[in-house]
């Protein structure tokens, strides 16, 4: 009972993580700026985004299903600089299951203390490499319900996995891509439930595979958090914003 707890717990910070991020009024305040964009803006709004970028994928590095699978586990609450530089001294030694485990909890953590709430990850990591190994040959499952079943991994982990290794047509909502779809009115949602069913709905089915890519990219680097750059964004003249900034 009580290991079912932690699991439960511990494979919810992905999701949770959102909302140590995001106060109540910041969420009211990015629906409430903007109105919701057209059909036919959608599919210009994302057709630019393809045009510049026509084969976006993540910024996490890894060379194989499972090392994806860790460093997005790795990544809650965490910049991918910082996971990549983890990880990238971490699979020189240690790049499967079986070798994470032999590395045991202690030899994990020696690689993954810069990076925030590495005690209980490492503890993640530890229990989905042996059931990895237990259940499924060592190898990464492509299926919701069994990433799902794993510590460390909730919704939004399983759908970057479905995404970007398996090519599912899945959006997983982070801050980034929350604030955008909110900000421009691509997909208006109090949630992260509500805006990524809104985004599945409402993105054109042949941009689907890669908007989830698209849209973390725009968050990051451009509709950024405390000052959007409006002035220099490909795909303004679509978006519903209500407070653009020209400098």
């Amino acid at each position: 009972m009580e290991s079912e707890l932690f699991h439960r717990k511990t494979r919810e910070i992905d999701d949770a993580v959102i909302w140590k991020k995001l106060k109540i009024s910041q969420i009211k305040r990015l629906i409430s700026s903007s109105s919701a964009m057209n059909e036919g803006n959608r599919k210009l709004f994302f057709a630019q985004l393809k045009k510049d970028n026509p084969s976006p994928t993540t910024e996490l590095e890894y060379n194989s299903n499972f090392e994806l699978l860790v460093a997005v586990i790795l990544s809650a609450q965490a910049t991918d600089t910082s996971v990549n530089k983890a990880t990238f001294k971490l699979y020189e030694v240690a790049k499967t299951p079986q070798e994470i485990l032999n590395l045991g909890e202690k030899g994990l953590k020696k690689y993954i203390n810069t990076i925030g709430l590495f005690n209980t990850k490492a503890k993640n990591i530890m229990k989905t490499c042996q059931l990895l190994v237990d259940h499924h040959d060592a190898e990464v499952p492509n299926s919701r319900d069994a990433l799902e079943s794993l510590p460390g991994v909730g919704r939004k982990t399983a759908n970057v996995v479905l995404n970007t290794v398996f090519n599912q047509e899945t959006i997983a909502v982070d801050t980034h891509i929350f604030r955008v779809s909110n900000r421009t009115g691509l997909a208006p949602g109090k949630n992260v439930f509500e805006v990524e069913q809104k985004l599945l709905k409402r993105v054109p089915a042949e941009f689907l595979l890669n908007a989830h890519h698209w849209l973390i990219l725009l968050g990051r680097y451009i509709c950024t958090a405390r000052k959007p750059r409006c002035y220099s964004c490909k795909v303004e003249k679509f978006c519903k914003y209500k407070h653009k900034t020209s400098t």
